[in-house]
């Protein structure tokens, strides 16, 4: 079995050496496939990606400019052959060594969705606002949906490769999250969540996603319980 790794980036010069270290190294028996899609950096994060060019477990992709994370994680969901896919922040806020809890569903009760759940695991240095935008998607999404989750926002979504590419996605940036939970739930497949630990950065440290895009992801998951 293969597992497909897509890591978005955009301005992560700091962490994207030590987040490639730490997927590279996970120990996990499956083959891993490393796709990171560059979504139009402006730091040395493309000088820092090209050194990997001989690497053949890395491929990297360079988009011209930034057109967001849903972009960026759409097109690394084109090139995916894996049996399995994860989605992997740059900004090492979510820890790999929850990768074996993320694919056991799927090897032991043929789970075709898991969703590594921060608040059913360990949390650190999350703001109240985030935490309070959280609860409210994620009340919203079950209330909307019928669905029964704990963490709509969570970074760490795995998925079997030929469901996911079978899911119409159409983000852009921040919305690949309330977009693709709201598809998954009105087609009838159950998320399954396993506990992970985060730990939470600031706007100081590159945190990207704002309150704004939290207003974006409450309308996103509105417009799609009414269109597909």
């Amino acid at each position: 079995m293969k597992l497909s790794i897509i890591i978005p980036v955009f301005n992560e010069e700091k962490n994207i050496r030590e987040v490639i270290s730490q997927v590279k190294n996970i120990p996990i028996s499956m083959q891993k496939e490393i796709i990171i899609v560059d979504d139009g950096s402006k730091d040395k994060t493309r000088e820092i990606l090209q050194s990997y060019s001989k690497d053949p477990s890395v491929k990297t992709i360079f988009q011209d400019k930034n057109l967001g994370k849903g972009s960026a994680i759409r097109r690394g969901l084109e090139e995916a052959k894996g049996d399995f896919i994860v989605i992997q922040d740059a900004d090492m806020e979510y820890s790999v060594a929850d990768y074996p809890k993320l694919l056991k569903p799927f090897l032991l009760e043929k789970a075709q969705v898991v969703y590594g759940s921060r608040f059913l695991g360990k949390i650190s240095g999350m703001r109240w606002q985030n935490r309070l935008a959280n609860k409210i998607l994620t009340t919203t999404v079950n209330l909307l949906y019928g669905i029964r989750i704990t963490d709509e926002a969570t970074a760490y979504k795995a998925f079997r490769r030929d469901l996911i590419q079978k899911i119409p996605l159409k983000c852009q940036r921040f919305e690949f999250c309330p977009e693709v939970t709201a598809k998954i739930a009105k087609r009838g497949y159950k998320i399954f969540e396993v506990p992970i630990t985060y730990r939470g950065r600031t706007s100081k440290d590159g945190k990207k996603i704002k309150l704004q895009d939290a207003f974006e992801a409450f309308w996103t998951l509105i417009k799609y319980r009414f269109r597909n």
